[in-house]
C-alpha cells in the first residue's frame, strides 16, 4: 500500500511543482498582508506534463505476422468452447472496449465474478493481469481467460484446441507465417493475442495532445478540472496518477487498493481481491486501479460493476471511498464541491480514445 501513494506522490509532486513552498518573504514596508494573498497559485494544468514513453518490446521478426495472427483470433469465436464468444464479445468498441454488463458473461451465457476492464494499453501493467494481478504476463492472461470460463474452452483442451483451429485452411496459412516449423499449440495462439493487444495503444487523446504541447486541446472547464485531478481532488496522488492514469500501470507486480466498493455485505461474501493471490491480510478486498483513459465510454464501473454512472463513481472517490475494515488510508473526503466534481468530470472526457478496434475477416 505505501508503495501505491509514495508512486503517485512522485509523479503529481513532478507536475506540480513538488509539496514543499518556498516561505514567503516578509512583506515590504506599505505593501499590506492583501497584496500578499494576490500572487496567484501555480495551477497544475499549467505546468509541464507527463506523456505515455513508448512501448518498449524485444526484436522479433515475426511480430507483424503474430500480429495480423492474433487480430483474428480475438475477433473469433470458435476460439470457445461452445463457439459462441470471442476476446472481443468482452471488449467491444461500443462500450469503450470495456465489459456491457456489470459482470462478464462468459461462454454459455454464464454471469462472472467481475467486470470486464477497458484494454487500451493494457500492455503498460507489469506482471499484473486480471483486477487482482493474479496473470504475470499478457500470455499467462490469455489462457487463464481462454481455459477458464469467460470462453470455457478448458485448461487442459487448450494444446488440442489450438491444433483444431491450426488445421481451418485459412489459419494454417497465418500459423505458418507467425510460427513457421513449430507445432502449434496453446503457447502460439496466447503469443499471437498477446501481440495483438500490445498494438492497442492510446496515446492521442486530448489530454495527449495537451501534454504535447497543444494547449487547445483542453478546454477551459477541462483544465479547471485537470488542476482538481492533479490538486485538491488528489486523483493523480493516489490511484490515477498521468500519463498512465492508472498507478497499477509502469509499476513492477502493479499496486493495488482498498476503496470499499462491495464491502457493505457480510464479511463471508465479499469478493477478497488481491488476498486470494497475495495470502495477505492487508490486501483484503483490494484491487488494481484501472486506468481511466475511456473511462466516459465504458460504464459500469469499478471491479463489479456496481456504478452505472460516472458520475456516481466519481463521487464515491471524491468523498473517500466506502469505509470497511481495510480501506486504504490514502483516501479521504477531498471536499469537492458541484462545481468542482462537473470540472473534473470534463476533464475525464479528455482521455476519450479516439481509436477503435478493427474486426478483421476471419479465415
Amino acid at each position: 500500500m505505501k508503495r501505491t501513494f509514495v508512486l503517485g506522490l512522485a509523479i503529481t509532486a513532478a507536475v506540480t511543482g513538488g509539496c514543499k513552498k518556498k516561505q514567503a518573504a516578509p512583506p515590504q514596508a506599505g505593501s499590506g498582508a492583501a497584496a500578499q494573498q494576490d500572487v496567484p497559485k501555480t495551477r497544475p494544468s499549467q505546468q509541464p506534463l507527463p506523456q505515455l514513453p513508448d512501448l518498449e518490446l524485444a526484436a522479433d521478426p515475426k511480430r507483424a505476422e503474430k500480429i495480423e495472427l492474433g487480430h483474428a483470433l480475438f475477433f473469433d469465436q470458435r476460439l470457445s468452447g461452445g463457439n459462441d464468444r470471442a476476446c472481443y464479445s468482452c471488449h467491444k468498441n461500443e462500450d469503450g472496449n470495456g465489459g456491457h454488463d456489470p459482470v462478464a458473461i462468459g461462454s454459455g451465457d454464464k454471469p462472472l465474478t467481475r467486470h470486464a476492464p477497458v484494454i487500451w494499453n493494457v500492455a503498460y501493467f507489469k506482471g499484473s493481469f486480471y483486477w487482482d494481478g493474479r496473470a504475470k504476463t499478457l500470455e499467462d492472461n490469455a489462457k487463464g481467460a481462454w481455459g477458464g470460463p469467460n470462453m470455457n474452452a478448458g485448461k487442459d483442451n487448450l494444446d488440442k484446441k489450438a491444433a483444431e483451429l491450426a488445421a481451418i485452411p485459412g489459419y494454417k496459412k497465418l500459423f505458418d507465417a507467425a510460427f513457421p516449423g513449430t507445432e502449434i499449440k496453446a503457447d502460439q495462439v496466447a503469443n499471437a493475442l498477446s501481440e495483438y493487444e500490445r498494438t492497442l495503444i492510446c496515446k492521442d487523446t486530448a489530454y495527449d495532445k495537451y501534454a504535447a504541447g497543444d494547449k487547445a486541446a483542453l478546454d477551459d472547464q477541462q483544465q479547471r478540472g485537470l488542476d482538481v485531478f492533479l490538486g485538491k481532488g488528489q486523483c493523480g496522488m493516489t490511484c490515477h496518477a498521468p500519463p498512465y492514469f492508472s498507478t497499477a500501470m509502469g509499476a513492477e507486480g502493479g499496486v493495488y487498493f482498498n476503496v470499499g466498493i462491495g464491502t457493505d455485505q457480510p464479511e463471508d461474501k465479499v469478493d477478497v481481491g488481491r488476498t486470494k493471490v497475495s495470502n495477505r491480510p492487508e490486501d483484503w478486498a483490494a484491487f488494481k486501479p484501472p486506468s481511466l483513459r475511456n473511462v466516459t465510454k465504458s460504464p459500469p464501473y469499478f471491479h463489479n460493476g456496481s456504478v452505472a454512472k460516472l458520475e456516481d463513481a466519481v463521487k464515491i472517490m471524491a468523498t473517500g471511498g466506502i469505509a470497511n475494515k481495510n480501506k486504504n488510508p490514502a483516501l479521504a473526503d477531498r471536499g469537492l464541491t458541484d462545481a468542482e466534481r462537473a470540472d473534473l468530470i470534463a476533464f475525464l472526457g479528455g482521455l476519450e480514445c479516439p481509436g477503435k478496434l478493427e474486426e478483421p475477416k476471419l479465415p
